[in-house]
């Protein structure tokens, strides 16, 4: 009777000390400490001051990386930088979804900033909690990379053809299981009350539309964070930089939200574009599989992905620019064109 092989247990190796992490997880709770302070004042943000926070939150992950370059090596500095373009790629939809959800609960503009706020918290401990679980699996064997490209493969499949069909994002408030559920535990405002969550109204507790804003776009982190863990893990193994470069994507998305609202509706092949990279992610990860059993099995070097990831951005957002140019010499009336 032949003998059962059975999938060794992976060892994931790590650049990350106590002391790096610890330093990593401080400097990010004082960041988020002076986004607070930042917004404990309710203001509508303008270009300027969100150009300002765009600027500082991009030139972060530079710093970091470069450091990380120099303290642990170009490997471990290539894949900081590729997984960061990933999920700072990834994001940008992020800000689709939450452009829908401010307009859906007529968030006032002062407040959006905190809605974010809060919103990205959300998104950094579910994160954490879904990079937690990613390691075990890994862990636990290499069949841990089929299961993650074959999950970023269905996932592009379904945003491609939501994108070929047309589709525009939609958030139906009502239909948010979550807001339901508070709802109907819970008693609402009519209105906003400034910046709070919980008022006191007929002598009980009430929640106010600012809180069931936040709960939806905590909702919404979920199913981001299925996405975007394992097309991070799909460019590096380490647990340390996964979570890096998620936390300095998410960490620059509000100011990002400001800067970019009108624009984001002009990438028309925004969704095409992240369909091709969470496709290519999912087979480098099979791909990687599939070499641990069978060497001659080739495999895609961290530095070939960066350049294509970077190179689909590039054409989505040129080919996105020129229908736009094209679309407005259409518009116009003949004798102007």
């Amino acid at each position: 009777m032949p003998a059962t092989t059975v999938q060794p247990a992976l060892a994931l190796d790590t650049i990350a000390t106590p002391r790096l992490w610890a330093f990593t997880v401080a400097g990010l709770i004082v960041l988020l400490v002076l986004d607070f302070i930042v917004t404990r004042r309710p203001h509508e943000v303008r270009m300027r001051e969100a150009t300002g926070w765009s600027v500082f939150y991009l030139a972060l992950p530079l710093v970091f990386g470069a450091g990380l370059w120099i303290w642990a090596g170009p490997t471990p500095g290539v894949e900081f930088f590729t997984g960061y373009v990933v999920e700072k790629s990834l994001s940008v939809d992020n800000l689709f979804v939450f452009m829908l959800l401010l307009a859906s609960f007529a968030v006032p503009a002062a407040l959006a900033q905190r809605v974010l706020l809060y919103g990205i918290i959300g998104a950094l401990l579910l994160r954490a909690v879904f990079i937690a679980l990613g390691a075990a699996a890994l862990q636990s064997g290499t069949w841990a990379f089929l299961l993650f490209g074959a999950i970023l493969v269905v996932t592009a499949g379904k945003v491609f053809r939501d994108a070929a069909g047309g589709r525009e994002h939609t958030v139906d408030v009502s239909s948010l299981r979550s807001v339901r559920l508070v709802r109907r535990f819970v008693p609402v405002t009519d209105g906003y009350r400034g910046s709070r969550l919980v008022v006191r109204e007929d002598g009980r507790p009430a929640l106010t539309p600012l809180a069931l804003a936040i709960v939806a776009v905590f909702a919404t982190d979920i199913v981001f964070a299925v996405d975007s863990v394992p097309a991070v893990y799909g460019v590096t193994e380490d647990p340390f930089l996964v979570f890096a470069t998620n936390a300095f994507a998410l960490l620059g998305l509000r100011a990002l939200y400001f800067v970019l609202q009108g624009a984001l509706s002009r990438l028309r092949y925004l969704n095409h574009g992240l369909a091709l990279i969470l496709a290519f992610i999912g087979v480098k990860l099979v791909l990687h599989w599939a070499h641990g059993i069978w060497t001659w099995v080739p495999e895609i070097p961290t530095l070939a992905s960066l350049g294509v990831i970077v190179m689909v951005l590039l054409t989505v957002t040129l080919t996105s620019v020129r229908a736009n140019h094209r679309d407005q010499r259409q518009a116009r009336p003949a004798g102007e064109r």
